[in-house]
This record gives structure tokens, sequence and C-alpha cells, in this order.
């Protein structure tokens, strides 16, 4: 088992998870959780299958192509130019399958672990630093750390690996293939080592895949680790996002939701109920220290709007009726916005019109 505490960030200091933020200024500069080991061999299965699959077919060009230049070893009627032209069009033939293999599964490799397309220019800005060598650092981290180690080892099992796997095919299959060797000719010897060789490929394939996935697990919480933040670079972080427009509408919508739910102290502490009346309500309050305009602080609809309305009552707060405004105010603002420009004429009648009805009240 590997130990992944090996990577854990509490010693230095670092005991928050990384922030969202974080983790998109990290992306943008092309530094993403990533396994170059499962690039390497997802590349190479894939190779190797199409390999597999094309052999016959190329089995068939290579023939085409040695019996060509056999047959004209002594002949004087193709030019050189004409040579060379035919031999790179079969060699790109054959190898053009295996090489568009490879370029497709590592795209695909790359994609899933960047979990997306992922493009930068940061990563080849150029910088002095990197160009002055650090031979100590260097060898620190890839020899004498936890790191350099867990390479070190990897490494070693895959050859330990491959070693015990290729002895063991062949030993199992050597006497076959000896055995058809002398009676079957070396056509099918040569075909029986094919087949061998095709196997040895995709049992050892797929045992490197295995570790490339494992790699794969190791380096993403090696990097989550090394993303983690102290408690003082969280404050930092947030003071430096309080004016980031996206963080503002996110304090702003986590605001609304808070005045949802507090919808009955919001409609008693209102100035006036402005309803429909029954379908729809919208509750008003104007601090004038805070703002210039009047505040929604709840709205509803049908049985809402009824228990809105019904709250109104029991605590004295004016229930205005106005069904344009009530049905405008309702669909173009949400709990928590200012009065928009288009509506203060209206608003402004309203809150009159409340202060008329104050009067009133005060005379009975």
């Amino acid at each position: 088992m590997i130990d992944l505490q090996w990577f854990a960030a509490e010693d230095e200091g670092r005991t928050e998870e990384p922030s969202e933020y974080k983790l998109r200024k990290a992306r943008e500069e092309g530094r993403v959780a990533k396994s170059q080991e499962l690039n390497g061999i997802v590349v190479y299965l894939f190779a190797i299958v199409v390999l597999i699959i094309a052999a016959p077919w190329m089995e068939r060009k290579f023939r085409e192509i040695l019996l060509f230049y056999f047959t004209r070893a002594s002949s004087d009627n193709v030019s050189g130019a004409a040579l060379y032209m035919i031999f790179f069009r079969y060699l790109l033939m054959m190898v053009l399958p295996i090489s568009i293999a490879g370029i497709v599964a590592g795209v695909a490799v790359n994609l899933v672990q960047n979990r997306g397309f992922l493009f930068t220019t940061k990563t080849i800005e150029p910088k002095f630093s990197k160009i002055v060598p650090k031979f100590g650092e260097y060898f620190k981290k890839t020899l004498f750390s936890r790191e350099g180690l867990f390479n070190v080892a990897k490494s070693i099992l895959k050859v330990v690996l491959i070693a015990v796997i290729a002895w063991t095919m062949i030993r199992s299959d050597l006497d076959d293939t000896l055995a058809m060797l002398r009676t079957g000719g070396p056509e099918l010897a040569l075909r029986q080592i094919g087949s061998m060789t095709a196997k040895l490929l995709v049992v050892t394939a797929l045992v490197l895949l295995a570790i490339g996935i494992v790699d794969y697990v190791v380096q993403r919480r090696q990097f989550l680790e090394s993303m983690k933040m102290s408690k003082q670079e969280v404050k930092q972080e947030f003071k430096e996002m309080e004016g980031d427009p996206e963080v503002k509408s996110h304090l702003e919508t986590a605001q609304r939701d808070m005045l949802k739910q507090s919808m009955p102290r919001a409609v008693k502490e209102a100035d006036v109920v402005i309803t429909n009346p029954t379908h729809y309500a919208v509750s008003l309050q104007w601090v004038r220290e805070n703002s210039d305009a009047p505040q929604v602080t709840a709205k509803g609809e049908d049985l809402t709007a009824m228990r809105m309305k019904k709250i109104a009552a029991e605590n004295d707060v004016p229930v205005v009726e106005n069904r344009p405004l009530a049905r405008g105010l309702y669909t173009d603002t949400e709990v928590g916005d200012i009065i928009p420009q288009d509506y203060l004429r209206a608003i402004a009648t309203v809150y009159a019109q409340i202060g008329y009805m104050d009067k009133n009240q005060n005379k009975k």
C-alpha cells in the first residue's frame, strides 16, 4: 500500500483545503493533476491494439515491398528517385495508422486528465530562474524526497513485473514454438512468435495501465496537497476576492436565499405589502441610511401571497392593492433587490398613500 500521507502539507502549516479560486488560477497557469506515466501507457496500449489489428494487412504490404525490390534488384528500368518514393509511400502506409492511434490516444488521455480542453501560454513563458541550473534542488527532488522515492519504487516495480510476465509467458510458449519450427517450417514458427509477442505486449500494457491509474490517483492527491492553504492565505484570498464580480454574485445569491428563508420576519418589518390582490404579494422596506430607494424584502404568489397578507394584517403592516405594480415587481425583481428606476414614481405614490393612511389612523 502507498501511504498517501507522504505528500501531506500539514507539516508546513497548510491545513485548509484549496479554494475553487486557487484551483482555477492554477488551471489557468497550466498546473493540473496529471500523470505522465498514464499518458505514455495509454498511447502505448492504443498503438499495440492498432498494430495487432492491422498486422495481417501490414504483412501483405511488407511482402509486396520485398517482392517489388527483389524483382527489380538487377534491373535499370526504375529510377532511383522512383525507388525512394515507393519505399517512403509503403513506409508511410504502415506507420501512419499506428501514429494516428498514438496521437488520438495522447489527446484523449490529456483531455480526461485535464477535465476538458486546456490551453495556456504560462508554461512556456521565459523565466530566468528556469534557465539557471539548480542541481542541488533537482537531485533533492528526484532522489532524496518522498516523491523521488515513490518514482524510483514505481520504476523498479515496472521492470520487475515486465520481466516476470515476459519470462512466464515466453517459457510457457517456447516448447510449442520450437516444435512448430521443426514441423511447420519458418513461416508458421514466425506466426507463432508473432502471436506470442502480441499476447505479451497486451498483458504488459494492461499491467502498466493499472500502475498508471494508481500513479494518477497519487499524483492527484499530491497535487491537492500541494495546493492546500494556510489560514492566513485563506484570509488574504478572501480580501482579494471581495472585489471579484463572480464572488459578489455568489454573496448576493446567498443573501437572497437568507431573505427568502426569513419571509415572516421580513413581512413583519416591512413598510408596505403590495398585492395583486390574490396572486402576487411583494413587501418593501426602505432603510434610508443604507440606500436611496426601498428594497424588496419578500415576495410570493398564490398561497405564499395569502400568507404574506395575513402576516401583514396581524402586524399592522399596510397592504396596498396595485395589480400592475405587484405583478411588475414580482417579475422584474428578486428578494434583496433595490427598486428599479422605472418603478420609483409608482413606489413614491404608494409610500405617499401609506403615509396618508397612517395619518388617518392616528386621527381615529
